[in-house]
């Protein structure tokens, strides 16, 4: 027998036998299939494959909900297939910054002598003047293209580890906590030494990378090797900054120190989850004022020298 609008048993199902239920989702459908969780009736496209039968995409959802978030030793969500987005974005900042120095000066070999070069690069006099756009804009800044190569090629190889276990936020205020901590430790010990580069807050990095592999109970040798390496290159070859390289990789060691190893003391004392990461960030933020006070200070030491 047809159905009134064509061909095949009509929507109730055959005629003379039991009417099949309805799908939750779609009442128009009829449907002998269930949800082997909730036992509602669910047709094929509102059913998802699951440990034991099928379950419906409302069952399938709330479990979802209800299943606890895979996270890093930093707290950091984890991902199978996460990317790096912070990462490009630094380095796509640090090229775009020397693409415009190049153009102002028309040269790429002799960026330095670019308008922008000139109002960003670290120089204490200048600091103590009142520019602190100095103390963050060096960290952008780059003294021809091979100084930008090797150091986006090293925040490139650096930065997408340690951004994976830290997450995007933190891993964001380690690097420019520690950027701000290479340019106060310049202000500091070598204040009318004009400097640039991103090289601070990469060797805060490698501080990062070497405090992650404490926490995962891993052997840091590797880093520590490639630390005191560059160490020694930054101590035998002229124009290198020696203190901004060491202040940024104090700075970055410690944050990321407070990060890991501040919340698993705190949780021993039987504080929740939400308040151990808190003390994680306060000990962040702890670094970040102790930087900063740093560069207040100094600025105001170079503005009373320069008053005299």
């Amino acid at each position: 027998m047809t159905s009134p609008g064509g061909y095949g048993p009509p929507p109730g199902g055959p005629v003379g036998g039991p009417a099949q239920p309805a799908c939750v989702r779609h009442p128009d459908r009829p449907t002998a299939l269930s949800c082997n969780r909730c036992g509602r009736p669910a047709c094929p496209e509102c059913l998802r494959e699951a440990a034991v039968g099928y379950q419906c995409v409302d069952c399938v959802r709330e479990g979802n909900r209800s299943t606890a978030q895979v996270r890093t030793v930093a707290g950091a969500r984890a991902n199978s297939r996460p990317t790096p987005y912070v990462t490009y974005a630094l380095v796509a900042i640090n090229v775009i910054v020397f693409g415009v120095t190049a153009a102002q000066a028309h040269s790429i070999m002799d960026n330095q002598r670019s308008a922008l070069f000139n109002s960003w690069a670290l120089y204490g006099p200048a600091v103590g003047d009142g520019q602190l756009i100095r103390v963050l804009g060096s960290g952008f800044l780059h003294f021809g293209p091979i100084h930008l190569l090797a150091n986006m090629f090293a925040l490139y190889i650096v930065g997408r580890d340690v951004e994976l276990i830290l997450g995007r936020a933190r891993y964001a205020a380690v690097y420019f906590v520690a950027l701000l901590g290479g340019s106060a430790s310049v202000l500091a010990l070598q204040p009318n030494a004009a400097t640039a580069g991103a090289s601070g807050a990469i060797f805060g990095l490698f501080g990062a990378q070497a405090v992650i592999l404490l926490r995962l109970k891993q052997s840091p040798g590797p880093v520590l090797a490639i630390i005191f390496i560059n160490v020694v290159i930054s101590v035998s070859l002229p124009g290198i900054s020696l203190w901004g390289h060491m202040g940024g990789l104090a700075a970055g060691t410690i944050a990321t120190a407070g990060l890991l190893f501040g919340p698993g003391l705190v949780s021993k004392g039987g504080q929740s989850t939400s308040s151990a990461r808190t003390i994680g960030w306060v000990s962040v933020a702890a670094v970040a004022v102790i930087v900063i006070g740093v560069i207040l200070l100094r600025m105001t030491q170079l503005h009373s020298q320069l008053a005299y």
